[in-house]
């Protein structure tokens, strides 16, 4: 009921995924990169909940406490827009000469 955003009528599996492809995405990054560790360790911590709720979308809201199911997957698809911007960011920056 929140306005704007629409009921997702299958959350959890939507919220996995993008959570997958987030931590997939950082590979790209070195493994000693502060924002790839701060994001990833982020970024597992919420799956684990997801994981470990089997389901229970209420258990899940209350633990990653970010408001309604779809205000978590809307923050996970900012943070995995996020993290493929500053990949095309760093791919396009030079040393100075």
């Amino acid at each position: 009921g929140i306005t704007g955003l629409e009921v997702h009528h299958d959350p959890l599996p939507a919220l996995t995924k993008t959570y997958e492809t987030t931590l997939s995405a950082l590979s790209y990054f070195p493994a000693a990169s502060v924002y790839r560790q701060g994001v990833e360790a982020l970024t597992q911590r919420k799956l684990n909940i997801v994981k470990v709720a089997n389901g229970d979308i209420a258990a899940v809201e209350k633990e990653l406490d970010e408001g309604h199911i779809e205000e978590s997957l809307d923050i996970a698809q900012d943070e995995l827009s996020l993290v493929q911007k500053m990949a095309e960011w760093k791919a396009c920056v030079h040393p100075l000469s």
